[in-house]
């Protein structure tokens, strides 16, 4: 299999489609096509913070479900869309505040069309993809060895989330653990969440949200050449969103 595994995109449909250009997809149809039949992976987080959610849902719905031309599997932000999608209460905040302004200023039946996508793109979802025998794993924020195979509650926390600890920073947001450090596995893992102003390579595990809604870049990591390709971000560079490991 040859795919073509990119970050978080939050919104930024603009480095999506750049990005999809520099790996040689083609968007005559207006979606991208590869003419070597490589097909793209997501590793969540398509909205959010982001000045284009729902056109990134559109895209990634036609992608995975009506063409199943593409995996996806999702982020924290997509489950708590998801949950806003539902009805649940949740807080709009944390960049859901935008995706909700670009909803909220639809009509009607469009708003029920984009929901109704969306709703389908993640209920049919895994919780995390297992590609090539297992040796290539997608998920958003990592996983554990012992974890793959299983999908129990504990597993969607850390996919979601990463390996937080219950605390918080001064700031609010979690404390995780660097899972990725012990990370002694032979599979591949493809992950994101955390945003890095670089791929993280470290372990047989691979970060590749570069923080594009942040301003840094989009990234792609095409597999099994395992070569990074990124864009640089059209969004305001906010140096404290990106993570600093020791």
């Amino acid at each position: 299999m040859k795919i073509d595994i990119i970050g978080d995109i939050h919104g930024c449909f603009t480095e999506f489609k750049e990005l999809t250009l520099k790996l040689d997809y083609r968007w005559e149809t207006g979606i991208p096509v590869h003419p070597e039949n490589r097909v793209l992976g997501f590793v969540g987080d398509l909205t959010d913070r982001g000045p284009e959610s729902l056109k990134v849902i559109e895209l990634v719905w036609e992608l995975v479900i009506k063409l199943k031309q593409a995996y996806y599997t999702p982020g924290n932000h997509c489950n708590k869309l998801y949950r806003f999608f539902l009805g649940n209460k949740v807080q709009v905040a944390h960049g859901l505040e935008t995706t909700v302004a670009e909803y909220e200023s639809l009509y009607k039946k469009d708003q029920q069309s984009i929901r109704k996508k969306f709703i389908e793109l993640y209920e049919k979802a895994p919780l995390y993809l297992v590609f090539d025998n297992e040796k290539l794993i997608i998920a958003h924020a990592g996983i554990k060895q012992e974890f793959i195979g299983q999908t129990h509650a504990k597993v969607k926390k850390f996919v979601l989330y990463g390996d937080i600890t219950g605390e918080k920073h001064p700031d609010g947001s979690p404390v995780r653990r660097d899972w990725a450090k012990s990370y002694h596995g032979n599979f591949s893992i493809v992950y994101g969440h955390t945003p890095v102003t670089k791929p993280r390579i470290l372990n047989n595990t691979y970060n590749i949200d570069t923080g594009a809604v942040f301003g840094g870049k989009l990234t792609a990591l095409r597999y099994p050449e395992m070569e990074l390709i990124s864009v640089s971000s059209t969004m305001p560079y906010v140096e404290e969103k990106f993570k600093q490991f020791d």
